[in-house]
């Protein structure tokens, strides 16, 4: 099977025994099946008819039993500790029984060599791995995590003098791209297999142990050593590298505790024991049934920080140490049990591949530069010598400048183009003179009719006439698109001084209607105003008259064309039943020269056409603007002058405009103060200003 295989290889180890039983547990010589022959109740053998022989069969990865250190290594973890070195995540990790043999196989005896277990012997593989391959640079990390009745402890925090840091400070997350990781875990860098085992000998002094009826050194919590592996290309020109993690898993063993005859503390401890592992059973389940969608690995601490290695970016491999007693053999089928729910799950098993940004940087640049000398190359090789790949200089610019305009102006047929840098300066300078013509067009009407300065002065003499009248408050009328904003600025704090507006008229103390009050308003306060809106439609008026005149001067010019082409083309060719018979002669000059004459009359037209609709679209604008300034003051001075209730102000806002918009001005049809198409607007915008504007608070 190989390194990056999506299967989970399960292997099961037979505690040695001298009470073996060889007639309840039955490991074939296949070296891979395990058969169980078991009573449902062991306590009552000799009544066969009610307790009748359960058996049971298991076939795994292997079975391994009186097999030594070394093969158990050479089996189960050899293949996933060269995977991580290339790139693949892997874990190793053991389940059973209390004293079953978790902890003898994961790190063996401290005092012999020989009996040493799977973690230091994949610590000595994975530094003489990375000194025979001497073409990749590596880099060695190493953590070491304990979860103790769910709290996640750091047993290399306090070998380097520091405090252990606080037990909330260390949080289980995910990220995309990086997986499952411990926020606060600290990692130390090893450059040696001796280095790696002082710290894992040196942590496991602070590991928590107990003794009880089945195992004098029972491990009391969950420990997993993490070795995070970096490999790096020598080869300065390759920006990518692979990580990897090699989680070596010592699950703490399950209890019964009438068995272990644990009390206090250590029921407390064996309590969360059996919790987590019973969760960890379930994530395994929902994982083995394709079906389910969910998998709570978020129920524990164990299996949240094991959700890569259960069914994510990892090779497994899971070693299930079981009793070979008789006494033991409930423990032992529920292990089995476990171990063969494990072969259904998949992983997905992949190199985890990096890119450096400063090493994809430096290459980036050298193939760019060895693209522009290719290209260089060609042009000479093609007659192109003066072309350039470089930015353009400021000389360069200049002389596309230049061509634009003299290609505007129509000295210029065409623009060469001889590179992309070109051909984009080509567009910025075409976009720079469309704006520049549009903000031309733009002052060019404001100096031919003077349309915003009439404003500006009639809003300056209105001022002039509110402080003649000897009002103590600042008013100012502003602009049509700030007229909102100045109203705010200009409002008097104190609500019972008269508005300036109020006092420009004296008006009866009765409530006039609105339409009235509109047309008093429009000769009175609002005179300036009302000058200004009729000056500015007395423009529109004769922009559109003269629109409709240039129309119907293109209209004449096009029939004539017309006409001129009809009896060109009967001088060219005479009809006869179907046939055209060629004349000898040429058409009349004088008819070709009357086209070209129309033609240019026509286009010149046009163009004149296309000015005289942009100034009526300004001048529409600048009307509207006036209406709803003109209609915002008129309701301002009317509710300063004639406050309603509040019950009736809102019946009345809509009468007040429906008759304002009957009455119009100077006996015009309605459409005059409001055109149709524009009245929800208006209305929305009316609205808007009653509520912003502080005018209109009694």
């Amino acid at each position: 099977m190989e390194a990056h295989s999506g299967v989970v290889r399960v292997f099961a180890r037979v505690r040695p025994t001298a009470n073996f039983s060889h007639d309840v547990i039955d490991c074939l010589p296949d070296g891979q099946t395990v058969n169980i022959h078991h009573r449902k109740d062991s306590r009552k053998p000799q009544d066969t008819r009610r307790n009748p022989l359960n058996n049971r069969s298991f076939r795994l990865e292997g079975v391994l039993q009186g097999v030594s250190q070394k093969d158990v290594y050479a089996r189960v973890c050899r293949r996933v500790v060269l995977g991580a070195l290339d790139g693949y995540n892997g874990t190793v990790m053991c389940f059973g029984q209390t004293g079953a043999g978790k902890t003898y196989t994961m790190t063996g005896s401290t005092e012999s060599y020989k009996q040493r277990g799977i973690i230091p012997r994949a610590l000595q593989e994975v530094f003489r791995e990375v000194e025979k391959r001497t073409e990749h640079f590596f880099s060695v990390h190493l953590s070491y995590l304990e979860i103790y009745n769910e709290t996640l402890v750091d047993l290399l925090s306090s070998l380097q003098g520091s405090p252990r840091p606080s037990p909330r400070g260390m949080v289980v997350m995910e990220e995309p791209g990086r997986g499952v990781f411990i926020r606060g875990l600290s990692l130390h860098p090893v450059h040696s297999e001796e280095e790696a085992l002082n710290l894992l000998f040196k942590s496991e002094l602070n590991h928590i142990f107990g003794s009880h009826a089945l195992n004098r050194n029972s491990s009391r919590s969950h420990s997993i050593v993490t070795v995070h592996i970096e490999s790096r290309s020598r080869t300065l020109s390759d920006p990518k590298y692979v990580t990897s993690k090699l989680n070596l898993v010592d699950l703490a063993g399950s209890e019964r505790l009438g068995k272990t005859g644990s009390e206090g503390q250590m029921f407390k401890e064996a309590t969360y024991i059996n919790k987590s592992l019973f969760f960890l059973e379930q994530a395994i389940q929902a994982l083995a049934d394709r079906r389910r969608d969910h998998v709570p690995f978020r129920q524990t601490k164990l299996t949240h920080a094991l959700k890569d290695s259960l069914g994510g970016n990892c090779n497994t491999v899971l070693v299930a140490n079981i009793y070979g007693e008789a006494a033991h053999m409930e423990e032992t089928l529920s292990t089995l049990r476990f171990a063969s729910r494990m072969k259904c799950v998949r992983t997905n098993p992949a190199v985890n591949e990096h890119s450096d940004p400063a090493a994809q940087i430096k290459k980036l640049e050298r193939d760019v530069q060895m693209l522009k000398e290719e290209l260089s190359i060609y042009n000479t090789l093609a007659n192109r010598p003066s072309i350039m790949y470089e930015p353009l200089s400021e000389a360069q610019l200049a002389e596309i400048h230049s061509q634009v305009q003299r290609y505007l102006e129509g000295n210029l047929e065409e623009i060469s183009i001889v590179s992309i840098r070109q051909v984009q300066a080509v567009f910025a300078q075409f976009k720079l003179a469309v704006q520049k013509q549009g903000q031309n067009v733009k002052d060019q009407l404001c100096q031919t009719y003077d349309l915003v300065e009439k404003d500006q002065s009639a809003n300056t003499a209105a001022i002039k006439e509110m402080d003649s009248s000897g009002s103590t408050d600042d008013v100012t009328v502003d602009s049509f698109e700030a007229s909102n904003q100045s109203l705010k600025n200009n409002e008097p704090k104190d609500k019972q001084r008269a508005s300036p507006l109020k006092g420009l008229l004296s008006l009866p103390s009765s409530t006039p209607p609105k339409a009235k009050a509109f047309e008093d308003f429009k000769v009175g306060p609002g005179s300036k105003l009302n000058h200004i809106l009729k000056e500015n439609k007395a423009v529109l008026l004769e922009r559109r008259s003269l629109l409709r005149q240039l129309t119907e001067e293109l209209n004449t010019l096009k029939r004539e064309i017309d006409c001129t082409k009809a009896t060109i083309q009967q001088e060219e060719t005479r009809g006869g039943q179907g046939q055209y018979l060629v004349l000898e002669k040429e058409p009349d000059a004088t008819s070709l020269m009357q086209l070209r004459e129309l033609k240019g009359l026509y286009r010149q037209r046009h163009k004149v056409l296309l000015d005289i609709k942009a100034e009526v679209n300004y001048c529409e604008q600048l009307v509207d603007q006036c209406r709803v300034h003109l209609l915002s003051e008129f309701e301002n001075w009317y509710g300063k002058s004639f406050p309603v209730p509040e019950e009736e102000e809102e019946e009345e806002e809509e009468e007040t405009q429906d008759k304002t918009l009957k009455q119009g001005e100077d006996n015009q049809r309605p459409c005059e103060l409001l055109r149709h198409d524009s009245q929800p607007f208006y209305n929305a915008r009316y609205r808007m200003l009653k509520r912003a504007s502080p005018l209109y608070s009694v």
